[in-house]
């Protein structure tokens, strides 16, 4: 009865099926935190490495900022300033040394303009103006004496830093009225001082706040119109006009200005814009500012090269460990990924680093110059877009390198 089958008992047949085992997809949570395992046991190396990319972001946003800050404070003088103002000035006669002068009325035909608001004009003197009568008559340090009608100041839109601008009735007497430039070369800082002229004392009624758009102006000493002609010897020929038109006809303006001026020969006088130098200055802002653009793309490229070197070392210092998860299943691509995460994370902290430090720097700039603090969003996003690809590229060299390590070896080496 041994012989037979025991009836009810069947021993199971084995499955030989073959079991397709598949590697576990890793989530962004599980990427970050085995990304994130190197920059953590090494952060005196990280700090070290992301230094680099800070240095080169933070120069690239400095640049781009202070060109930027400094075109936005030209913008807004050009707009407090108005583009509409234009001069008119004597210009090269027909025959060379013949001098020209604009007419005595020339204020009050350029006013008659259609889209004229208003006109102004001052005068060349030949005479210096000294603090003392003292002082050498040769030692003019570089001030010039003009004559100024009482509607010159409201056509450049200035104002007065200090007193009062000459009218109707301090323009009659010996009163002086000094550009910002020309009082500090004097040393004068408030009205009631006097000054030299033509072998008499004028008393300063009015300091002049900075005008940027007649620099020739800011330079000088102005007296009133009557009172260069009563004790200066002023000829009444105005030296240079100044018009503010609308905006609409400032060109129209423009090509009546000369003719207007002088009917008989308009290429006697020249015509110009002075907003036209504070325009191309803002333009060409950012010229210079290419070469340090430059500069600190270098400096992040440098920083790059510094990632890359830290992911090698990083790779051979953990064999053993790319070793210990591949034989624990860990794919080439996700060795890969793990180290170009590390990659990124590393640079991103540089980006982020060098964004704060530019920005900062940007602002510190624009405090201390009195400029307005602009830093545009895309150098901001485009610095770090630069250092996302940085760190890409930097780090698919040694990811691509430890996911090629055979398991047994890279347990071996460790």
């Amino acid at each position: 009865m041994r012989g037979r089958r025991k009836q009810g008992r069947t021993s199971p047949e084995p499955d030989r099926r073959a079991v397709a085992l598949k590697p576990r997809r890793l989530g962004p949570r599980d990427v970050l935190h085995v990304g994130s395992a190197g920059l953590r046991s090494r952060p005196v190396r990280v700090v070290l490495s992301a230094l680099g990319i800070a240095i080169g972001i933070a120069t690239m946003i400095a640049v781009v900022g202070i060109s930027a800050s400094s075109q936005a404070q030209l913008l807004q003088r050009l707009e407090a300033l108005g583009t509409n103002m234009l001069v008119a000035e004597p210009g090269e006669g027909m025959f060379s040394g013949q001098e020209v002068k604009l007419p005595k009325d020339a204020v009050g035909m350029v006013g008659r303009i259609d889209g004229v608001e208003r006109a102004g004009a001052s005068g060349d003197l030949r005479h210096s103006v000294r603090r003392s009568q003292m002082i050498p008559e040769e030692e003019t340090g570089g001030i010039a004496v003009k004559a100024a009608t009482e509607g010159l100041l409201g056509v450049l839109r200035g104002t007065t830093a200090s007193g009062t601008w000459l009218n109707a009735a301090n323009g009659r007497y010996p009163a002086v009225v000094l550009g910002h430039v020309a009082a500090e070369r004097l040393g004068i800082d408030r009205p009631g001082r006097q000054v030299w002229i033509d072998d008499r004392y004028f008393t300063v009624v009015g300091i002049l706040a900075p005008l940027p758009l007649a620099p020739e102006v800011e330079r000088s000493a102005l007296v009133g119109w009557e009172s260069a002609q009563r004790l200066l010897g002023f000829d009444g020929h105005p030296t240079t006009v100044y018009e503010r038109s609308t905006d609409a006809s400032v060109r129209q303006v423009q090509r009546l200005l000369a003719p207007t001026i002088d009917p008989r020969d308009p290429q006697n006088v020249a015509v110009s814009d002075p907003s036209e130098a504070l325009k191309a200055k803002a333009a060409t802002e950012g010229a210079f500012s290419t070469l340090l653009l430059g500069l600190g793309g270098i400096a992040l490229l440098v920083g790059g090269v510094g990632v890359a070197n830290t992911m090698i070392i990083s790779v051979l210092e953990r064999r053993h460990e790319i070793g210990l998860r591949r034989s624990l299943g860990a794919t080439r691509g996700q060795i890969r990924i793990q180290f170009v995460t590390e990659s990124l994370m590393l640079s991103g902290l540089g980006g982020i680093a060098g964004t704060a430090l530019g920005t900062a720097a940007t602002g510190v700039y624009a405090a201390t110059g009195g400029l307005p603090w602009v830093v545009p969003p895309w150098a901001a996003a485009a610095g770090f877009v630069a250092t996302l690809a940085i760190g890409t590229v930097a780090g698919l060299y040694p990811a691509v390198r430890a996911s090629r390590q055979p398991p047994t070896s890279a347990l071996a080496a460790g």
